[in-house]
């Protein structure tokens, strides 16, 4: 009854969306987008980008920690192929773009460590994880759990910049805390990296990376380096401090 009662709405009602270009293939939708796609007239109208603004797309500033570690892990992966990468939402996922062209998925917040098990899981080894701090402690713990419980060999690489920089650079909840939180959900000390993502140590990054897509579990490496732009501010703050004084 119920499948009659569908095939007859989807007769007399045809489904539109963003396979047929109704609503685009990609981004976030909007209230306008939807309106539009169900034949609404809002009022709304696009504006004509002056010709003098230069198409500009997004980039990681320079001298982010994040840099340093997509250079590396390209390096890493190298051997092994493409499409190993599971990413997630935050100012890393600017890896997907040139010039490092270093992520394949991208999800939800917290998709990524599932992502990465199941592939490992279904035979993709190495299969590498890269999360923020902050997202991490928002919804990439339970994945990490699930795997230190039935032992998927994934490499989970939180790139911390002990900041939620892409909001704003509020204080993240994982500062001070990461290490702890993996050997509580279960993950072998021995197999808790953390490095220095600074250029100096590309090297070590690519051969600790190694290391660990080699091993047979669950494992974390932590490249943890201050969010540039919060070290700024901070700086900025710290000196403005130091001049009332």
């Amino acid at each position: 009854m119920v499948e009659e009662n569908i095939k007859g709405f989807l007769e007399k009602e045809p489904v539109t969306g963003r396979l047929d270009g109704t609503l685009p293939r990609d981004g976030e939708l909007n209230a306008d987008l939807v309106a539009a796609a169900l034949g609404i007239e809002t009022g709304a109208k696009e504006s004509k980008i002056p010709d003098f603004v230069a198409n500009r797309p997004p980039s990681m500033c320079p001298g982010c920690s994040h840099i340093d570690v997509y250079n590396a892990l390209n390096e890493a992966l190298a051997p092994y192929g493409e499409g190993r990468v599971f990413s997630d939402i935050g100012c890393y996922t600017l890896g997907a773009l040139e010039p490092f062209n270093a992520i394949n998925t991208c999800v939800d917040m917290g998709a990524s460590v599932t992502m990465a098990k199941g592939a490992a899981d279904a035979g993709l080894i190495p299969a590498v994880t890269v999360i923020g701090d902050s997202t991490f402690t928002h919804s990439g713990m339970t994945g990490l759990l699930d795997a230190v419980n039935e032992n998927s060999p994934i490499t989970v690489i939180i790139s911390d910049n002990e900041s939620t920089s892409m909001t704003g650079g509020q204080d993240s909840s994982a500062v001070g805390r990461l290490e702890a939180i993996c050997k509580g959900l279960g993950v072998d000390p021995d197999h808790i990296r953390v490095l220095n993502p600074i250029k100096k140590n590309h090297d070590e990054m690519v051969q600790v990376m190694k290391e660990e897509f080699e091993y047979d579990g669950p494992s974390v490496i932590i490249p943890r380096r201050e969010c540039i732009q919060k070290a700024l501010r901070r700086k900025k703050m710290e000196a403005k401090l130091k001049k009332q004084n």
